[in-house]
């Protein structure tokens, strides 16, 4: 049983073993204990980095001041009305991408 201190590889771990029981025709008893000790720490290394990257958009996000006037672009006013731009990605995929069902 090695610890992985990355997301990636900790994913992978997580990846690697939810296939080993899907492949399994019998369980394995032997070796359930150490794949799912190995899995909750890799569970818990992806936990705490979704956690970090969250708090660390909350904190640059929420550092976001709206202007006091609207801005002029090309001599026309620009209004907020605009809805704003989508995150490059799924705050909630990932999450349940990472969990143990």
């Amino acid at each position: 049983m090695t610890t992985t201190t990355t997301f990636k590889a900790s994913y992978g771990v997580l990846q690697q073993h939810a296939q080993t029981l899907r492949d399994q025709q019998e369980p394995n008893i032997d070796d359930l204990l150490a794949i799912v000790t190995e899995s909750v720490g890799a569970y818990k290394v992806c936990q705490a980095r979704i956690d970090a990257v969250e708090k660390a958009l909350e904190k640059a996000l929420s550092g976001t001041v709206a202007p006091s006037s609207p801005p002029k672009a090309a001599g026309r006013t620009v209004t907020s009305d605009a809805p704003p731009e989508p995150l490059p990605f799924d705050p909630d995929d990932i999450r349940s991408r990472v969990r143990i069902r």
